[in-house]
C-alpha cells in the first residue's frame, strides 16, 4: 500500500483547483478521478463569473477568481480559461431595492465595481427590454463567463507540473478511516492507497463519500437546464443578465448564441442515472420568460440545450470543512460553484494542508445545520445568488 500526505477525490473545478494551490507546499498529493478531468458537472456547468454576491466571503473569492481567471496563463504556465468579460446586469424588483443598494455599496468597499441603475435610467439603457416587475438593476463591469473545461484542465495540469500524481478513470473509489486521522482510499481495481489527510471534492458524490465514514452531508441533488438560443437575424445581447422576477439566468455563448438556466430549485436526480438531454418543452418552459423580457427574441433560433447536476445545501451556500479527523468535504456548492472555484481552492487547500486558515471558511462549515444557523444569503427565492 502507497502512502500520500493528502489525497483529493474528484478532478472538477474544486478538486483541480485544491490541487494547484496545494503543489509546491512541500506535500506528496495524489488526486482520484471515477472518470475524466471536469468530466461530470463542472465540464456541463454554465461558467458565469461574476461577484455580486450578499455573502462578503464568497464576493472576496468571487473577485479574486475573476481576477485569476483573466490572467490565467500567467498562474498556470500559459495556459487559458476562456474569460470573456461581458458584463452582467442583475435585474430587482421593488421589494429587493433596498438590499441590492446596500450590497453594491459594500462591494464597492471591497474593489467589486457596481453600479446600481432605477427604471428609468434601465429604460434609457435598454429600449428593447419589457421592464414590467423591474425596479432597479445592478451592473457588474466585470463579470462574465469563462470555459470551465479549460479552467478546470489548466488547473490540474499545472497541479501536475508541480508534483500532483493523477489517477483519473479510477471508478467510484471507497473510503475507510485512517487510524490517526485521515483515510485510505480504495480503486475499483483493489488498490489501497493511504492519505494522511484527505478532500472529498466530488460534487454530487460527496456525501455518499462522507457515509462511508460516518458522517451524514445534508445535501442533496438536483438535475437543472441549460437551453440555447442562435441570434439568426435577431440582434445579439452582448452582456448577460439574470432576471430575478422571471426566474432565469442568461449569458452570450460566443458570438452566435445565448444559453440560460433557472435560478430556483428544481427536481432531484440520482447523479448515477440522469438524463442529460432536454426536451423540447423543458426548453420552451426556459426560454419563455426571456422572450417576455426582450420580446424581439421570439424570432430567435432554438438550438439544443443540456442538463446537468447541482450538489445542493438546505441554504444552497457551500459545504466546506474538517468532518471527520483529517477528512475535509468541499461540496454543496449549490450551481454557483464554478465561478467561487480557482480562488476558494486556496482557502480550502490551506484547510486540507492543516495551514493557517481564512477565519470566513468557517461560516461554512456543515455543523452550522445542527447547530440551526443556515447562512442568510440571497434574495427570497434565489439564494443561488448567495
Amino acid at each position: 500500500m502507497d502512502a500520500f500526505d493528502i489525497g483529493i477525490i474528484g478532478a472538477g473545478v474544486h478538486g483541480a483547483s485544491a490541487a494547484f494551490h496545494i503543489a509546491g507546499r512541500g506535500r506528496s498529493v495524489v488526486m482520484f478521478e471515477r472518470g475524466t478531468p471536469a468530466g461530470g458537472p463542472t465540464g456541463r456547468s454554465s461558467a458565469v463569473c461574476r461577484a455580486f454576491y450578499t455573502n462578503a466571503f464568497l464576493a472576496c473569492v468571487a473577485r479574486d477568481s475573476i481576477a485569476m481567471m483573466a490572467n490565467f496563463p500567467v498562474h498556470t504556465n500559459g495556459r487559458e480559461s476562456g474569460y470573456r468579460r461581458t458584463g452582467l446586469y442583475f435585474l430587482h424588483p421593488e421589494e429587493d431595492v433596498e438590499q441590492v443598494r446596500e450590497v453594491a455599496a459594500g462591494l464597492r468597499r471591497i474593489g467589486i465595481e457596481v453600479d446600481v441603475f432605477d427604471r428609468s435610467q434601465l429604460a434609457g439603457r435598454f429600449p428593447r427590454f419589457d421592464l414590467g416587475g423591474i425596479a432597479a438593476g445592478a451592473w457588474e463591469a466585470d463579470g462574465g463567463y469563462a470555459d470551465p473545461a479549460s479552467t478546470t484542465i489548466g488547473l490540474l495540469e499545472r497541479a501536475v507540473e508541480l508534483g500532483v500524481e493523477p489517477r483519473m478513470r479510477a471508478g467510484d473509489v471507497r473510503i475507510e478511516a485512517r487510524p490517526g486521522g485521515g483515510a485510505v482510499v480504495i480503486t475499483e481495481d483493489g488498490r489501497r492507497t493511504e492519505c494522511a489527510r484527505l478532500l472529498i471534492a466530488a460534487g454530487p458524490w460527496s456525501a455518499s463519500l462522507a457515509s462511508q465514514v460516518g458522517v451524514d452531508l445534508p445535501l442533496t441533488v438536483e438535475r437543472h437546464l441549460v437551453a440555447a438560443i442562435a441570434w439568426g437575424r435577431v440582434e445579439p445581447v452582448s452582456f448577460g443578465f439574470a432576471d430575478l422576477p422571471g426566474g432565469y439566468y442568461c449569458r452570450p455563448e460566443g458570438e452566435h448564441l445565448m444559453i440560460m438556466g433557472s435560478l430556483h430549485s428544481a427536481a432531484r436526480a440520482d447523479p448515477d442515472h440522469f438524463s442529460q438531454e432536454v426536451t423540447d418543452d423543458e426548453s420552451l418552459h426556459l426560454v419563455q420568460p426571456l422572450v417576455r423580457r426582450i420580446p424581439s427574441l421570439a424570432d430567435a433560433e432554438p438550438r439544443r440545450g443540456w442538463a446537468s447536476l447541482y450538489d445542493v445545501s438546505p441554504d444552497w451556500q457551500p459545504v466546506i470543512g474538517e468532518i471527520a479527523d483529517g477528512i475535509v468535504v468541499d461540496a454543496g456548492t449549490s450551481g454557483h460553484g464554478f465561478k467561487l472555484a480557482p480562488a476558494l481552492g486556496k482557502h480550502v487547500a490551506d484547510l486540507v494542508a492543516g495551514d493557517p486558515v481564512d477565519p470566513g471558511l468557517e461560516q461554512f462549515h456543515p455543523s452550522r445545520f445542527d447547530a440551526g444557523r443556515p447562512l442568510a444569503a440571497g434574495y427570497r427565492s434565489a439564494r443561488i445568488l448567495g
